[in-house]
């Protein structure tokens, strides 16, 4: 059974640091391409950052600089750190997998206020 199990998210103050994990199974994880979106309160699902298996990583221009996606494919993990925390930056945050098949988890909330 596939499965991505997002945590981290937490209440922090604007200019705050977090750090979000995914944890895969199901797949093989060290093949695919693993990715952050995010989706703020009635707004669309946006794209912030990817990362293939080899490592190579890319990222959305608008968080470029204060967001970095790393994988630890001994733990099946991808991690996604954030700093400079906005209150914009407020959404549920969503790990995804593109292998030979596709998948999203259940989000994890990131809230942004003083």
């Amino acid at each position: 059974e596939v499965q991505l199990v997002e945590s981290g998210g937490l209440l922090v103050q604007p200019g705050g640091s977090l750090r979000l994990s995914c944890v895969a199974s199901g797949f093989r994880f060290s093949s695919s391409v693993m990715s952050w979106a995010r989706q703020a309160p009635g707004k669309g699902l946006e794209w912030v950052a990817g990362i293939y298996g080899d490592g190579t990583t890319y990222y959305t221009e608008a968080m470029k600089g204060r967001v970095t996606i790393s994988r630890d494919n001994a733990k099946n993990t991808v991690y996604l750190e954030m700093n400079s925390l906005k209150p914009e930056d407020t959404s549920v945050y969503y790990c995804h997998f593109q292998g030979r098949e596709s998948g999203w988890g259940q989000g994890t909330q990131v809230t942004v206020a003083a």
